[in-house]
């Protein structure tokens, strides 16, 4: 008799692990659209930063992420379990805020601001590197909120109907993957150069000699070109999630972009491609209108506030 019951209890755990795999395996490719923006925005963060002090201050962003998820998922689970209707409009404010940091980085652009001037004087050693550095930290960490809260809803939803000891494994098992898959990837493109360097270095003679020697000038020649154009993905990818995050809360903005996808989507030859690029690039550009309505209100609230100190 216990020996039927110690199996029948071996085979209750392997079927639990079962379920928490496969839940697992879903979860991971639901928010496999969310690691790639992560990937750009976080890769992104760390330019500009001594290439000595680059893999000290990824690790340091990593332990940020840790501890937003160690927050985020027992907040999740709370929030599901008793106000579950704040999880949009909760999730639709990370969005509006991806929105104007995107949109402050292009007003910046073409409007000169102190932190532009800040990160050109960094650049040429005219301010505290240690403060710099803890500057680009803290923005990446915030960044990595809002984007490991959406991860974390995606999983949730996905989890939904299990018990709770399985939506906590696999929360759990999917925020520490997508961390160490993250910051594992963003650490190997930060360090492309020194592995170009290396292989130039040791390349030795012969055939294979020259194959590596190539092969390190390729990748120390793409390498800074790559650096320079995770800017620019990232600041895409801002709009990317925060647009598609509002225009998933608002569902005739939703609605309205399905129906344009499909209509582009009967264009002949390129229509299929054009009505799979279509969502995204309709939830980017009402991301950059939604971040511009932010920084507007940000900027007019900044004013008032400013008066009323004046006056004060």
């Amino acid at each position: 008799m216990a020996g039927s019951a110690f199996f029948a209890l071996i085979d209750d755990i392997a079927s639990v692990l079962d379920d928490v795999s496969v839940m697992t395996k879903l979860a991971a490719k639901k928010t496999a659209g969310v690691l790639g923006d992560d990937l750009a925005l976080n890769a992104q963060q760390v330019t500009g930063v001594k290439a000595e002090r680059e893999l000290p201050v990824v690790w340091a962003v990593a332990k940020g992420s840790l501890k937003n998820k160690a927050i985020l998922v027992p907040a999740a689970l709370a929030i599901s379990a008793f106000i579950p209707w704040a999880v949009t409009p909760l999730l639709m404010l990370g969005g509006a805020f991806l929105c104007f940091e995107g949109f402050e980085k292009l007003a910046h652009k073409y409007l000169p601001h102190g932190e532009e001037h800040h990160d050109t004087a960094a650049t040429a050693g005219d301010v505290d590197p240690v403060a710099y550095e803890q500057d680009k930290i803290k923005g990446a960490v915030r960044t990595d909120f809002i984007l490991s809260a959406e991860i974390i809803a995606i999983t949730l939803g996905t989890v939904a109907g299990a018990p709770l000891q399985q939506q906590i494994t696999v929360l759990v098992g999917i925020a520490l993957i997508m961390t160490a898959g993250v910051y594992g990837i963003v650490a190997a493109i930060v360090k492309l150069d020194d592995g170009g360097l290396y292989l130039l270095r040791t390349a030795g003679a012969g055939a294979l000699g020259r194959a590596k020697a190539g092969l390190g000038r390729t990748i120390l020649a793409a390498a800074p070109k790559m650096m320079r154009s995770l800017s620019v993905i990232g600041t895409i990818a801002m709009f990317m999630v925060g647009g598609g995050i509002l225009t998933h809360g608002l569902p005739f903005a939703h609605h309205a972009i399905e129906a344009a996808a499909a209509t582009i989507a009967t264009a002949p030859v390129v229509g299929g491609v054009l009505g799979a690029l279509a969502p995204a690039l309709l939830n980017a550009i009402f991301g950059i209108v939604a971040g511009g309505v932010v920084l507007l209100v940000v900027e007019a609230a900044r004013r008032i506030a400013g008066l009323f100190r004046k006056s004060a």
